[in-house]
């Protein structure tokens, strides 16, 4: 058991590495989507964000396991994971949508600011909906 948690740190920092790629990821295809660019269309960029978001749940779920905090039974996971997918539900708008540019623009930047909010619950470990 010591082995396992002395890995903490590193799976600590590939979460929050993986947390950092996903989002520059969406900035960089919401931009692209923005300008219809014909990248849109490389299998790389239609395949990666869903390699990077498998390997960062992964981490994410291997941390709960590791803290012994799970959602529903935390009230503060509860809230970064319902943060989590308000994030994924805007960002599915901002880049699928059949929508004006100004309102993707502002579905892309509620989707960030549903990340930031994940985030700060999860340095501080506290809910503040739920909680």
């Amino acid at each position: 058991m010591e082995t396992l948690n002395s890995l903490y740190p590193v799976i600590k920092h590939l979460h929050l590495t993986l947390v950092t790629v996903s989002v520059l990821f969406f900035i960089v295809r919401f931009v692209l989507h923005l300008r219809q660019s014909p990248v849109m269309e490389k299998k790389l960029i239609k395949i990666a964000p869903h390699v990077i978001d498998t390997f960062l749940l992964l981490s994410g779920l291997t941390l709960c396991f590791m803290i012994k905090q799970y959602p529903v039974v935390d009230p503060w996971l509860s809230e970064k994971l319902s943060a989590v997918v308000a994030y994924i539900i805007l960002g599915v708008i901002a880049l699928k949508a059949d929508r004006s540019k100004l309102f993707k623009i502002f579905a892309a930047l509620g989707a960030i600011a549903w990340v930031v909010y994940a985030a700060k619950i999860a340095m501080f470990k506290q809910a503040v909906l739920l909680g």
